[in-house]
């Protein structure tokens, strides 16, 4: 179903795709967008038992794209170091493939939030919780269940400096 890595020696382990990911504060989310072009947009992110959670506005290109279709992408950059004189970049980087639920429940809802208070604004919880309950009309909690995750470390950096 997933088209396997072209460049497999430079495949990183899965557990290491995995740190990346969970260490990321955000990523690239890809939806597909309006009249069939790709909306490709900013997210802050938590990843835990397989899944990406996030939240949104109530309305907008992002959740009409997931509404629309739930299959999106997910990329992560942990590390982009240029090297202009050997024309190359040193980088490592994750990209996830999986289908995104907007949240209905309400315990799932305040579930996924209290982990990006938590990560976001540890130290904070009893003002998260209250931000939760008091803006609950303006925002919506997104579950992404992963299915596919690749990461990829430059051939420089294969044997050096793990993430």
């Amino acid at each position: 179903m997933f088209r396997e890595m072209r460049r497999k020696k430079q495949q990183i382990p899965q557990a290491e795709a995995e740190a990346i990911l969970r260490s990321a504060t955000a990523g690239v989310m890809a939806v597909h967008g309006d009249d069939g072009y790709p909306y490709a947009v900013p997210v802050s992110h938590v990843f835990t038992g397989g899944k990406l959670y996030f939240h949104s506005a109530v309305d907008g290109h992002k959740l009409a794209g997931i509404r629309n279709n739930s299959k999106v992408s997910f990329c992560v950059i942990s590390q982009d170091d240029v090297q202009p004189p050997a024309l190359t970049t040193h980088y490592r980087s994750v990209i996830a493939f999986g289908v995104a639920r907007v949240l209905t429940d309400p315990s799932e809802i305040q579930h996924a939030m209290e982990l990006l208070a938590a990560r976001f604004s540890p130290g904070y919880m009893d003002a998260a919780r209250k931000a939760i309950q008091d803006d609950r009309e303006r925002f919506v909690a997104v579950e992404v269940q992963i299915e596919h995750l690749t990461g990829k470390v430059a051939t420089e950096l294969m044997k050096s400096n793990p993430a």
